[in-house]
């Protein structure tokens, strides 16, 4: 798994992904999100290099763009995505511990987060917390709600739906 982090600017997937596929690498799955003007990618790469040579490759880039690399060898592969069933979201005053209440109570349940995004909104003085989680979950709708429902007494409105998946 390569990780890179770095102020945002345009050109950084071009170069990033030009550097990898003139080495021979394969790239898998990868998550690329701009956050409070960072820029992150995730990205899983499949090389013939060993960690060392890889890093070699890739630290001429790192160091023209000021990108923090992390390598991680990992066990995972393609096609191992698991489709999204349930989604949440989540609105309320901002304030610390929103996340892990409704991601606890969602755990508490089985649920396995997919994919989680976050903003706040509002002004400086009323600042709003939003988030929209995907994931999965074999317990029914009603135990997920219910496990979030003690919540509302704290401010925090949360809706939970299914996903309306479309194959074919």
């Amino acid at each position: 798994m390569l990780t890179l982090v770095g102020e945002d600017r345009p050109g950084i997937v071009a170069r990033v992904t030009d550097a990898l596929f003139r080495t021979g690498c394969s790239l898998g799955e990868a998550s690329m999100i701009r956050l409070g003007g960072n820029f992150t990618i995730l990205m899983m790469v499949s090389s013939d290099l060993d960690e060392a040579a890889l890093r070699r490759v890739l630290q001429p880039l790192v160091e023209a763009m000021a990108l923090r690399c992390h390598l991680d060898p990992i066990g995972g592969g393609l096609h191992r995505h698991r489709v999204p069933n349930i989604q949440v979201r989540v609105w309320g005053a901002d304030r610390a511990g929103i996340v892990a209440q409704v991601t606890g109570a969602l755990a508490a349940t089985g649920f396995n987060i997919l994919e989680l995004e976050s903003d706040v909104a509002g002004s400086a003085e009323r600042p709003v917390y939003l988030m929209n989680i995907q994931g999965y979950s074999e317990a029914t709708l009603e135990d997920l709600k219910g496990s979030v429902a003690g919540l509302a007494a704290e401010g925090i409105d949360i809706d939970v739906s299914p996903v309306e998946t479309l194959i074919g």
